[in-house]
Order: C-alpha cells, then sequence, then structure tokens
C-alpha cells in the first residue's frame, strides 16, 4: 500500500508542478482568457481525440474488449452515485443548488483524469479511461444541462454524438477490433499531438487556479460537503461496488485502477463554464473548482493507491 501511494503522490505531484506553470502564465499575465480559451480548444478538437485513437492503436485481445464493457459499467456506477448523492444538496438559492449538483456528478475526467491515467498505468489506462471520457460528455450535454439551467432548451443533439470522448473512440475502436497500424507518416504525428495533452491541460488547469476566488467556498457548509461527497464518498464507493464485484468476477486491474482515478479527480472545469453561460454562481463554481483541484493532491493518493494495492494492474 505504501508503495503504491508513493506512486501515486509522486504523480499527482509532477501534474501539479505543470499546473504551477499555468499560475506563474496567469499571475505575470503571460497569457489571457482568449490564449487559454485557444488551449481548450485544441485540446477538444485535436489533442484528446489523437490520445484516445492512440491508446485504441493496439492488437486486438478479447480480454480488451471484455474490459471496455466493465469501464462503461464502472462509469455508469459512478456517474449514478453521483447523481444521487448531488440530491443530498438541498437550498433555496437555484443558482448555488446547481453548481454544487454539477460539481458532485462530473468529475474532472479529461483534463485531470487522462494524464493521471497515462502517467499512472500508461497507454492501456487511457484506453479504458476513454470509456468513461465518453459518456462524461454524453450526460454534461443532457443530464448536466437539466441541472444547471433547469431544462433541455439549450440540449443539441449533435453535442451528444459528436465530442472528443465519442470521436476518439469511434476513430480508434477500428484500429483495435482489425489490428489496424498507420503509416509512420501520421502515426509519428499522432503521437506527438497526444503527448501535449498532459502538459496544455495542467496549464489551463493552473490558470483557472490563479484566478480563483475561495471566499466563496469557504462559507458556504454545503460547499465542503459537495467537497466530500466528489472527492472521497464517491471514488470510495465505486472501489467498494468494484471489490464486491471482484468476489464473482474476474476483473482487469488497470480498468479498475483507471475508472477510480476517473472517479477520484476534482470537479469538472465544465462546471465553472456552464455556471458562466447560464448565470449561475460564478464565484462559488471557480471556488469550488479550485479548491477540490488543490484538495485532490491529498485525497486521490490514498484512494488509487488503495485500488493499485486491491487490485494490482
Amino acid at each position: 500500500m505504501a508503495e503504491s501511494l508513493i506512486t501515486v503522490a509522486k504523480q499527482v505531484g509532477i501534474l501539479f508542478i505543470l499546473m504551477s506553470v499555468g499560475f506563474v502564465c496567469s499571475k505575470r499575465k503571460l497569457v489571457d482568457d482568449r490564449a487559454i480559451k485557444g488551449i481548450v480548444e485544441i485540446l477538444v478538437v485535436f489533442v484528446t481525440p489523437c490520445l484516445i485513437v492512440n491508446a485504441f492503436r493496439r492488437p486486438f485481445e478479447p480480454h480488451l474488449l471484455d474490459g471496455l464493457g466493465w469501464a462503461l459499467g464502472g462509469a455508469v456506477i459512478s456517474h449514478a452515485l453521483g447523481i444521487l448523492c448531488a440530491h443530498l444538496i438541498r437550498t433555496k438559492d437555484k443558482a448555488k443548488e446547481s453548481v454544487l449538483r454539477f460539481g458532485i456528478i462530473f468529475s474532472n475526467a479529461g483534463f485531470m483524469g487522462i494524464p493521471l491515467e497515462q502517467a499512472i498505468l500508461g497507454n492501456d489506462g487511457v484506453f479504458f479511461g476513454a470509456v468513461y471520457v465518453a459518456l462524461f460528455n454524453f450526460l454534461c450535454w443532457s443530464y448536466g444541462l437539466i441541472v444547471m439551467c433547469g431544462s433541455l432548451k439549450d440540449l443539441k443533439i449533435a453535442s451528444l454524438a459528436i465530442n472528443p470522448g465519442t470521436v476518439g473512440i469511434a476513430a480508434g475502436l477500428p484500429f483495435f477490433l482489425f489490428s489496424w497500424s498507420l503509416p509512420s507518416v501520421l502515426d509519428v504525428p499522432m503521437k506527438m499531438i497526444a503527448d501535449l495533452n498532459t502538459p496544455l491541460a495542467m496549464i489551463v488547469v493552473g490558470y483557472y487556479l490563479a484566478r480563483a476566488d475561495f471566499s466563496s467556498v469557504i462559507k458556504s457548509r454545503q460547499a465542503y460537503f459537495a467537497t466530500f461527497l466528489r472527492l472521497i464518498a464517491i471514488p470510495l464507493s465505486v472501489l467498494f461496488v468494484f471489490f464486491a464485484l471482484k468476489t464473482v468476477f474476474s476483473l482487469n486491474g488497470t480498468m479498475v485502477t483507471s475508472i477510480v482515478i476517473a472517479a477520484s479527480a476534482p470537479m469538472a472545469a465544465l462546471t465553472s463554464m456552464l455556471a458562466t453561460r447560464y448565470d449561475r454562481d460564478i464565484s462559488l463554481s471557480v471556488g469550488l473548482v479550485a479548491g477540490t483541484t488543490l484538495l485532490s493532491i491529498l485525497t486521490m493518493p490514498p484512494i488509487v493507491g488503495l485500488a493499485i494495492t486491491v487490485f494490482r494492474p
């Protein structure tokens, strides 16, 4: 357990060092909101799909295909637990309630989860983590909109079918199923673009950390409760479910650890973006995203370390 804890803590520490670059860039005004928005677009449109496709480019193995099914099941369980926990939050301030509930349900599985999966588990981790990201995107732009704005008026069918997770899996799955390969003239650029994911994603997170106002979070007891649910209760519940299933089924340890990493990630950066778009409590949303990101350096290592110890990927 101690060795697993140290391994995870080291990798989380590396991510936070990368975040410090974004933090300094923000404080020194080396980049602005427009530049960060451009980096996010690059991550969404190019880097994330390339990362997922790269993870799927491997010889076909039946047990990995079976693992994808389990990964989808784990992602469903994680989000279902989040939805149930979110309903524990009740307040007369609907702008605040929406932000708290959304943050509880949706983790930063893309920007925080995938880099950590890649660092600890390699491409196998991203292979299974991609399923979580795909479901995350589907739910964000459907159920997430209901949570944040109270209606489906902004729901776009295209965003459900076409997002980084679904595009990456749709493009990458044939490479896995048919053991396809790419010529080096395409293979090398794809790998180089995929390698941009971790540093760029962490710079973006660090930039927003530097701009966070924690006053709304510190004054709210419900914010503390929401943070506990997001960082501790939900991922431990997911781990417990997998542990229970382990007594009956043979589970892929890498798959389980990958899903636990995604489930234990801090609140999704999309919480702040949608809070801004739908005129919710913006200050609270930014503080929650930044606060849970900082606290995750303490909560993720023991939880993920426990998963590694129990399931030995």
